[in-house]
């Protein structure tokens, strides 16, 4: 699913990943953690194909993300990728069932198709009752919600996942936790997750530890 070879990251002067490799497989939930600085968030960037490398080679589902153009990495990213971040990064004039629908809409999905597979997501979420509800009308870790809804929006095969529960309240991140595995299990999605949260670190498949630029365990 997922094969980085000795990547390497710089930031001006600065070296941040320094010839990190890993194997991720498909349906695996893998867990990132490590001191802030470590370049967790960096290396979950540049697997996301957020952020360029500089060095060394990843290939996602086959297909070799360096030798991508930049409309064509944007597909790719739109139709292959999902994304949850700790601040939930939803829109503040959207309703939850309009926020969902964003990745489709990029993908030009049809509005009803699009709607309709929101709606079902954010049934299968529990939210069903707070579709047209904005953000700021909804609880923390129903917006976290809304936004692994839109996530899967578009049936990627890969989640990735930012400090997803650092935001959240001991229960709610304890349900988000039991929510990934879920997903897991019922769609077969691979989930990175860069994490503090020990608790959700030791229930990943796998756990690497990231310091000061590498994998070290």
């Amino acid at each position: 699913m997922i094969n980085a070879r000795d990547i390497h990251k710089y930031y001006d002067q600065l070296h941040v990943l320094k010839g990190v490799s890993l194997t991720i497989e498909p349906g695996e939930i893998v867990s990132i953690v490590g001191a802030s600085g470590a370049g967790k968030t960096t290396l979950l960037q540049i697997l996301g194909t957020l952020d360029r490398f500089d060095q060394g080679t990843l290939q996602i589902d086959g297909i070799d993300i360096a030798s991508l153009p930049k409309k064509a990495l944007a597909k790719f990213r739109n139709e292959k990728l999902g994304f949850i971040f700790q601040f939930h990064q939803l829109l503040p004039e959207f309703t939850a069932l309009e926020n969902v629908c964003i990745p489709a809409f990029i993908k030009n999905t049809g509005k009803a198709e699009a709607e309709k597979r929101a709606e079902e997501l954010l049934g299968y979420l529990g939210l069903s009752h707070r579709i047209h509800h904005k953000p700021n009308e909804l609880s923390g870790g129903e917006q976290q919600r809304v936004a692994v809804a839109r996530a899967l929006m578009n049936k990627p095969s890969i989640i990735l996942a930012d400090e997803p529960s650092g935001n959240l309240d001991t229960e709610s991140a304890e349900n988000l936790h039991e929510l990934f595995f879920k997903l897991r299990d019922e769609f077969g999605q691979t989930f990175i997750i860069v994490t503090h949260n020990e608790d959700l670190a030791e229930m990943a498949d796998r756990k690497l530890v990231m310091q000061d630029g590498v994998i070290v365990s």
